[in-house]
């Protein structure tokens, strides 16, 4: 079993940064690729970013290419999502995955933590 906890979420303004952690407890992470994903109110969970295995290989959901960063540090068993120029459409509960395979849906991820508020005014 991998138990993930979030944290790093707030209020900011549109335009600012926050960077989102998700440690891991229970097992190395190191075998397993990792996904951010978030839910906005009434909306379906959407895939946000994801990393590989090795860190290799990252994929971004195209509304934050160029935004948002996703990296791991296995030695910490924690990986990051840092988060730029955010918007307010940005606003949602963000939460990470653990699976093993590297895509991004959400049903194929065995390990979700609890989820941080991200909320972004105007």
């Amino acid at each position: 079993q991998v138990q993930l906890v979030e944290s790093g979420g707030g209020l900011v303004q549109a335009g600012g940064s926050l960077r989102l952690s998700c440690a891991a407890s229970g097992r190395t992470l190191s075998p397993y690729a990792m996904g951010w994903f978030r839910q906005a109110p009434g909306k379906e969970r959407e895939f946000v970013a994801a990393i590989n295995w090795s860190g290799a290989d990252t994929t971004y959901a195209d509304s934050v290419k160029g935004r948002f960063t996703i990296s791991r540090d296995d030695a910490k068993n924690t990986v990051y999502l840092q988060m730029n120029s955010l918007k307010p459409e940005d606003t949602a509960v963000y939460y990470c995955a653990a699976g093993v395979v590297f895509v991004v849906i959400p049903r194929r991820y065995d390990y979700w933590g609890q989820g941080t508020q991200v909320t972004v005014s105007s």
